[in-house]
């Protein structure tokens, strides 16, 4: 697995002059997610201005109004919350490490390849751990607003996706963009693997409805996305396939996303009927044992999967 000790992601963190000691990095990126988060204030602010304190839910998000007006709402409740992030980052590789912000994986090469890629497999992951809780009969759809779901959302669904992507994409730089290259280059590629999948599984340790399973399914979460990461040797790929996870799971199937539920309007409307051991219950199914047989499945698949690269070192060899 020549691909998991000699990432061009490694090479691309060793391009500064200088890597973040672990004993730094670990508190930095606690502080740069929680930094990340105040630029959702004025959002607040300002939509309490205009509608008024019992308009907006204990999370922020607007109650009531039509789907797209919603939907608005959440995307900018989402980019505020964590485009700082970026910037955040940027100035510490720049300023420290001394490297350009492209070097978290961001490479021009093969860009709209690994992001439609990485695009269609989230997409058909998540649609998998759904399948598995409908084979199950722990799934059924649920009436709620028309105006809401299926088409009528429609224009709230795709404008909430601006907002999964700015999200997505913020905890990829931190994470695999960041934490994982560095602390792989500097000391072991499994130090930076184990590293990162532990600190994005403690970030949302405070997210409501958390459970033991939960948090294994965040580590299995971190774990895989790494090992994407490392294996794609570039962060494109599991941007896309970190935003359309969380929204195909929010505002396609109408889930809870981490505990969470995502305003906005839903194409379908889900509601998990089923033992929370399989569902995730108030968590969503990402605390759920359908998501880590999907989790699991993936980690494999990026682990043994064959590609033409490999096959041809094989071969070679």
């Amino acid at each position: 697995m020549e691909w998991f000790t000699k990432s061009r992601i490694f090479d691309l963190a060793r391009q500064g002059k200088r890597l973040t000691n672990i004993f730094a990095v670990i508190p930095l990126s606690i502080v740069f997610a929680i930094l990340g988060q105040f630029g959702v204030i004025p959002v607040i602010i300002g939509m309490k201005v205009i509608y008024g304190s019992e308009r907006l839910s204990d999370t922020g998000t607007l109650i009531g109004g039509s789907a797209l007006l919603s939907g608005f709402w959440e995307a900018m409740l989402l980019i505020t919350s964590f485009v700082l992030i970026y910037f955040i980052v940027w100035l510490w590789v720049y300023f420290f490490e001394k490297r350009a912000f492209w070097t978290l994986g961001y490479e021009l090469k093969n860009a709209l390849a690994q992001y439609s890629r990485g695009f269609l497999i989230g997409a058909v992951m998540f649609g998998g751990a759904v399948g598995i809780l409908a084979i199950s009969g722990a799934i059924s759809f649920e009436t709620g607003d028309p105006s809401q779901q299926g088409f009528a959302a429609l224009g709230g669904v795709m404008i909430v996706l601006i907002g999964w992507i700015v999200q997505g994409g913020a905890e990829e730089v931190l994470f695999r963009g960041w934490v994982l290259p560095v602390l792989g280059a500097r000391y072991r590629p499994w130090v930076g693997l184990l590293v990162s999948s532990l600190l994005f599984a403690l970030l949302h340790g405070l997210n409501p409805g958390l459970s033991v399973l939960a948090m294994v399914n965040l580590v299995l979460f971190g774990v895989f996305a790494g090992l994407y990461t490392m294996r794609e040797g570039s962060l494109w790929g599991i941007s896309a396939l970190h935003s359309v996870w969380n929204w195909v799971q929010g505002n396609f199937f109408g889930f809870e996303v981490s505990g969470t539920n995502a305003s906005g309007g839903t194409l379908l409307n889900l509601t998990a009927s089923g033992k929370d051991w399989l569902t995730g219950g108030a968590f969503g199914p990402e605390g759920g044992l359908a998501v880590t047989i999907v989790l699991v499945a993936g980690i494999a698949a990026t682990i043994f999967w064959k590609s033409k690269e490999t096959n041809q070192e094989i071969i070679s060899s």
